[in-house]
């Protein structure tokens, strides 16, 4: 499924997979059409909302954000695991990034999250199924009731079982002498 899954992202498809967290919609991060559909899929502006990335591992994120040595202790602590970290943005994103000077970096905890990434060659443009504290949980965690909400907006669904329902703990560590949560999910940070 892993395969059939990079292929569709290097054709510049979308695809729903499980995270750690919650399911997501995804595509190359390095595809601009993608990224676009994505953001008109979700109502994201990408000039004043933040996107993230899911990378395969710390190493393939410091090729697309700039990670100074106590960010990466603090990453290395931390994942895999239910995060997104807020770093400074690399340059070797593609340009619906310029202009942003972060990135939402997250490597899941879960192995087919990052093995998309690892097979694909570079991250996945990220963002979790719509969740809100109304909806109950099985519309972000069950497979089946998520594919029925999403089967018209992405061309492959990766079902991985359920998935717990809490969103990631958002830190933002731009400055990582200072690191701040910006929201508190499944992940406890450890610094």
């Amino acid at each position: 499924m892993v395969d059939e899954a990079v292929e569709a992202l290097r054709g510049g498809e979308l695809i729903l997979y499980p995270t750690d967290t919650l399911y997501a919609i995804a595509c190359s991060a390095l595809n601009q059409g993608a990224i676009e559909k994505i953001c008109r899929i979700k109502g994201i502006n990408p000039q004043k909302e933040s996107l993230s990335i899911v990378c395969s591992d710390i190493s393939q994120a410091s090729e697309y954000a700039r990670i100074d040595n106590k960010a990466f202790r603090i990453l290395k602590a931390n994942l895999p695991g239910p995060f997104t970290f807020i770093l400074p943005a690399a340059t070797t994103l593609p340009k619906i990034f310029k202009g942003r000077r972060t990135v939402g970096v997250r490597v899941p905890g879960n192995p087919i999250a990052t093995a998309l990434a690892r097979e694909l060659g570079n991250p996945l443009l990220t963002t979790s199924v719509s969740y809100d504290e109304e909806r109950s949980v099985e519309s972000v965690s069950s497979p089946e009731v998520v594919a029925l909400a999403y089967a018209d907006k992405v061309s492959l669904i990766i079902d991985g079982g359920d998935v717990p329902g809490e969103p990631s703990t958002v830190v933002d560590i731009t400055d990582s002498s200072l690191p701040e949560i910006v929201r508190q999910g499944a992940g406890m940070l450890i610094d």
